[in-house]
């Protein structure tokens, strides 16, 4: 139970950051005005993630699959910025 719960904390904040991230960047008018708003969604969000987590069979298997998809947000993010997508 440790390694999932411990998956759903670090991997699982990466994750959450990355959600909260893409949605803000998506929603319209300039990042300011949605900076609080992401603030505040974050932390519901991670504790989703937490939760999420002790449903995996293993901690190995949430650590995989929690540690490759905060990977792909963040590299979604961070590519939609090279490509000047997002400032």
């Amino acid at each position: 139970m440790w390694a999932r719960a411990s998956a759903g904390v670090v991997p699982g904040f990466f994750l959450s950051a990355a959600l909260t991230g893409l949605v803000g960047w998506l929603l319209p008018g300039p990042w300011q005005s949605v900076l609080v708003p992401c603030v505040l969604a974050f932390f519901p969000v991670w504790i989703g993630v937490v939760c999420a987590s002790l449903q995996f069979a293993s901690g190995k298997q949430a650590w995989l699959w929690l540690s490759a998809l905060a990977l792909a947000g963040l590299g979604l993010l961070r590519a939609l910025q090279m490509l000047q997508w997002l400032r």
